[in-house]
């Protein structure tokens, strides 16, 4: 008589685990480092000013009648809301059967859709794309990233052109990239890091792709210290990463940006950024056209660059 066996019965339960993996990356941190603020319209302004620059001229003859006043004015910069949003639809049916991993397929696709929406938001600000009027049928309005703004304390390539030279370019044209990429060095990050305090600024972070983390890593000045002192077991590790790098002028951190392009180092001071939101992050349920529920996830938002001579970038690299 032959054995009975699993391949033999009928109704054996499925072994499907109750949990849900997924390893896409959800941080996001220039998103989360910079601020936040309000904007109260689709072209959203801010004004910087600056000091006249120090002299040994000031010297007044005693006695002498006061000068004339020269004076100058603000300057006034803006950058245009864009709106972002993701749509889900989920039928009666599918919210009504019995899910594994989770109990409400609305309200998963809710979160996994508001996750995607903030990648989106850390991958356009850290772009190379320049603010788009738009209209009302095809063309989506889009905002300036803060390649568009960086123009005063850059290291580029060669065959590069900025909008630096003109005031009334920051922030409205994306910025022109070298014909050939070059490999980031320590000497390139010191000389923006002076150029930065120079202007006024105090970088403290510097935001970098996966593979210029690990050349940032590799510095000279690193180098010193390359293993850490057994442990109370034993161990002895390698350091083969570096978080900060103390300059001549303060502290940075370097935080890897999976969303950032391999050929910038963007060096920040998050006071002066911020994400002005014309509207929050908002949940609007669409009207219903059967048997189903349509969602609609929606911000609107753009980047305020309160003075881009506080930042600061390396530009034209590669990951060599």
């Amino acid at each position: 008589m032959a054995t009975y066996t699993k391949y033999d019965a009928v109704g054996q339960r499925e072994n499907l685990t109750d949990v849900i993996y997924n390893i896409s990356p959800t941080d996001t941190p220039i998103m989360s480092s910079i601020g936040k603020t309000k904007a109260t319209a689709v072209n959203h302004e801010w004004q910087t000013d600056s000091l006249a620059a120090a002299t040994t001229a000031n010297a007044l003859v005693e006695g002498a009648d006061a000068t004339s006043a020269t004076l100058s004015p603000t300057t006034r910069y803006g950058n245009l809301t864009q709106i972002v949003g993701k749509t889900i639809q989920v039928s009666g049916t599918l919210e009504a059967v019995d899910k594994a991993g989770r109990k409400s397929e609305k309200a998963y696709q809710l979160a996994k859709g508001s996750a995607e929406i903030k990648r989106d938001i850390e991958t356009i600000i850290t772009a190379n794309q320049a603010k788009v009027a738009g209209d009302g049928s095809s063309t989506a309005r889009k905002m300036s990233s803060l390649l568009s703004f960086i123009k005063t304390n850059t290291s580029v390539g060669a065959g590069t052109t900025t909008a630096g030279a003109d005031p009334t370019t920051i922030g409205v044209s994306a910025r022109v990239d070298a014909d050939t990429t070059r490999t980031f060095t320590e000497t390139m990050l010191k000389e923006v890091v002076r150029e930065v305090f120079t202007s006024g600024g105090t970088p403290s972070v510097l935001f970098v792709s996966p593979a210029l983390k690990q050349t940032v890593s590799g510095f000279t000045g690193l180098a010193a210290q390359r293993f850490q002192a057994p442990s109370a077991a034993g161990n002895i590790t390698i350091l083969g990463g570096a978080d900060i790098y103390l300059s001549d002028f303060g502290q940075v951190s370097i935080v890897a940006d999976r969303f950032m392009r391999t050929r910038d180092a963007l060096l920040l001071d998050p006071e002066y950024a911020a994400l002005a939101y014309l509207r929050p992050f908002q949940t609007n349920e669409l009207a219903k056209a059967g048997d189903s529920d349509k969602t609609q996830i929606l911000a609107e938002l753009t980047l305020e660059v309160k003075n881009e001579a506080a930042h600061g970038g390396v530009f034209d690299l590669n990951a060599a």
